[in-house]
């Protein structure tokens, strides 16, 4: 006989139990929460059936407003009323600077944090606080919406965040009181919404244009896998630009002279309408009898005013297509992304650079977060059967420096992440009891031509001969890119590590300039490590020869050959710093000729000490 489950109204029996879990989008203009509600994936809407949340903050007297009510009263109250924090998460205060007035807010310059507060009537507030003042306006509806608290939550980032900027969302989910699955590259939560993954294998290309970033991912798909073979683009582009590029026209149309935060303000306002406008019609009339002015602007005109930003966009396709090592012609679907990719411009030259008709099918404001929601749901246990892999690349190289100032790659730019790799080093000095490790990141063969990301030591290492000890370094970058380092002295198993959370991030060009710098430096950057590590060489042999001479020098050697060492070593010690490659070379196989009998003398002494009162029968072979 078969028994039925039956349960209290509202309530599930153990067997059907599930686990509530949304996916974010947490843009840069405007933000969004989706679930997966009996099979179906959606977008939330708040009570007035808005779907999209803006990124807006207004710090009142004593209240804080998020969304479409703090969204009116920017014009009113810019200096409290917060929008694009997203331009600056993870990033120092000196960073901030290069972004001119794109942010129109006053920081806070008397306090000791490494991290930008924005002065409000409230308080000074980090990118962080106003980003976890979204989140909780979202996971509030979501909670509300299933009637039950969230599990956990996948949140979307831009796939060229570095370790600081991925960090700090974090850090916002943390004081927004929700549990964070995993960061998602916002273009690879766009290919799952589209269900790339179940079509046929191919390249895909997912071109993400937001309100303040730009994405471009070259997507492999193979056998239902998903693995990113490069990514690029830029932290601080997006459509806010384009409202800023319209805004300074008409600056200079309207010449007005008298520009504060408040006048900026009602023109990008202004300046966002229009460019809304344009996508549907080819003229649209900006009237602001605030600042004495209405004007007339066409789809012609905007197009010059925004095409030098749509051609930033395209260079970095072109570098991401040269990173996977493939053509444009192999691209099967390009993905349009983000509310920025209506402007009918963007399609059009995206559609000529890849020669193929964009894949606009979707809402390009929802993909992102309707992604995001598809792995949160496998990620909560709900499809046990489902296996959703995604495999991310890490933007910059992982380097660790090495003596003479050399950058040495642990984990190589665009290789798929969860990865951990490690590498043995040894010790300089004999004796040496500790190491210093210095975690650096970036393309260049010197450490002070990459970002520095860590310094810690490991310290107990067990006295030896220089070059006798086994230091195991093990780098581990997870899921959501954030790293990790182990150092490890392998015969005494003293060890020492450290979770990296750097407090700022990377300046708007840094990791473009990073990139095209080692490229166009290639030669001078090979040159200058063989110098340098000619340079190394040239020390440990100073050093070796310091030791000898000082352990046995005068009882091995007469005055003559004493001197003619030592002549030929402090002539190596004099061109250290000057000499070019090849001299150092010459210079050290002068020494190595000059000491070939002295080494030989301490390698008998050596044997005869060894079998010193010792029948030779008696020693072991």
């Amino acid at each position: 006989m078969a028994l039925l489950q039956i349960s209290e109204p509202g309530q599930t029996t153990a067997p059907h139990q599930r686990n509530y879990a949304a996916g974010i989008d947490l843009g840069t203009t405007n933000s969004l929460v989706a679930i997966n509600r009996s099979g179906q994936v959606e977008t939330l809407p708040d009570n007035d059936n808005n779907h999209l949340l803006p990124s807006v903050v207004h710090y009142a007297e004593n209240d804080i407003i998020v969304g479409h009510a703090a969204q009116n009263l920017q014009a009113a109250d810019p200096l409290n009323t917060l929008s694009s924090v997203k331009r600056i998460m993870g990033r120092g205060i000196e960073d901030v600077k290069s972004l001119g007035n794109v942010l129109p807010y006053e920081f806070d310059g008397n306090n000791d944090s490494a991290v930008p507060r924005i002065m409000t009537r409230q308080k000074s507030v980090s990118a962080i606080e106003v980003s976890a003042e979204i989140l909780s306006v979202l996971s509030n509806r979501a909670e509300q919406t299933m009637g039950e608290a969230l599990s956990g939550v996948v949140i979307t980032v831009p796939a060229y965040f570095d370790d600081a900027q991925r960090q700090a969302t974090r850090d916002a989910a943390k004081l927004a009181d929700l549990n964070v699955y995993r960061l998602l590259n916002e273009p690879t939560a766009a290919a799952v919404a589209y269900g790339l993954d179940q079509q046929a294998e191919g390249m895909i290309a997912v071109y993400d244009l937001g309100g303040g970033t730009f994405d471009i991912s070259i997507l492999n798909l193979t056998r239902g896998v998903f693995e990113v073979l490069a990514t690029g683009g830029n932290s601080s582009l997006g459509g806010d630009d384009m409202d800023h590029a319209i805004a300074e026209w008409l600056i200079e149309q309207a010449e007005i002279k008298a520009i504060d935060a408040k006048v900026i303000r009602n023109l990008l306002i202004a300046s966002r309408k229009a460019k809304e406008d344009l996508t549907q019609q080819e003229s649209t009339l900006i009237d602001l009898p605030q600042l004495g002015f209405s004007l007339t602007l066409d789809r012609t005109q905007f197009n010059h005013l925004v095409e030098d930003l749509v051609n930033k966009t395209l260079m970095s396709c072109r570098r991401a297509l040269r990173d996977a090592k493939i053509e444009k012609e192999e691209i099967n679907n390009v993905v349009m992304v983000g509310g920025s990719t209506r402007v009918p411009l963007v399609v059009d030259q995206v559609g000529k650079f890849f020669n193929c008709t964009p894949l606009t099918d979707l809402d390009p404001d929802r993909v992102v977060a309707i992604g995001a929601a598809l792995q949160a749901d496998v990620l909560a246990g709900n499809k046990p059967d489902q296996e959703l892999l995604l495999l991310d690349v890490l933007p910059l190289s992982l380097c660790i420096e090495t003596m003479g100032g050399l950058s040495e790659k642990i984990i190589s730019r665009n290789t798929p992440i969860p990865v951990a790799r490690a590498q043995e080093f040894t010790t300089f000095k004999d004796g040496q009891t500790a190491m210093a490790i210095h975690v650096v990141q970036g393309e260049r063969e010197l450490v002070s031509d990459c970002r520095s990301l860590a310094h810690f030591e490991l310290r107990g290492i067990p006295p030896m001969t220089a070059g006798a000890a086994r230091i195991k370094v093990t780098y581990q970058v997870d899921a959501d890119g954030l790293m990790s380092v182990m150092a490890e002295e392998l015969s005494s198993g003293v060890k020492a590590d450290i979770v990296i959370k750097p407090s700022y991030g990377l300046t708007d060009g840094e990791i473009e300039t990073m990139l095209r710098d080692s490229m166009s430096h290639a030669k001078e950057d090979i040159d200058a490590r063989m110098r340098a590590e000619q340079q190394v060489e040239a020390q440990r042999v100073i050093e070796a020869i310091d030791s000898a001479l000082t352990k046995d020098g005068h009882d091995l050697l007469n005055d003559n050959e004493f001197k003619a060492i030592t002549v030929a070593r402090n002539e190596l010690e004099k061109v250290l710093q000057s000499a070019t490659t090849e001299e150092l070379k010459v210079a050290i196989k002068s020494i190595e000729v000059i000491s070939e009998e002295y080494v030989a003398k301490r390698m008998n002494a050596s044997v005869q000490k060894v079998l010193s009162g010792k029948n030779i029968n008696e020693v072991e072979v």
